[in-house]
């Protein structure tokens, strides 16, 4: 009995883990589409360019802000790409788990 409440235990915690690499990955995946917005825009702008730091607006080169956002482009798809290889992890994990628990309940 104890094995099993292990087991399932072990489960619930991949699952949860799980769930947070899903909500991080959602929330990088917003940001990459607010950066790649941010340079469309950058892309049409024809007069200054102003970048926000904090609470001020600061002017800066258009070339500038470009490379800045298309560095952070490259950060957020790394940082995807590392959570769906977590994700696919967790969730082969997750699935082995509840096969044997599955297995090893219906043996009983």
């Amino acid at each position: 009995m104890e094995d099993k409440e292990r087991k399932l235990e072990e489960i619930q915690i991949l699952e949860q883990n799980l769930q947070n690499i899903l909500i991080q990955k959602q929330a990088f995946q917003m940001e990459l589409s607010e950066t790649l917005a941010a340079l469309k825009e950058l892309g049409k702008s024809k007069g200054d360019s102003y970048k926000i730091i904090g609470q001020f607006m600061i002017k800066k080169e258009k070339n500038e802000i470009r490379d800045e956002l298309k560095n952070k482009e490259k950060i957020i798809n790394l940082r995807i790409s590392a959570l769906d290889k977590q994700e696919k992890a967790f969730a082969e994990k997750s699935e082995k788990l509840r096969k044997d628990f599955l297995n090893n309940t219906k043996k009983e």
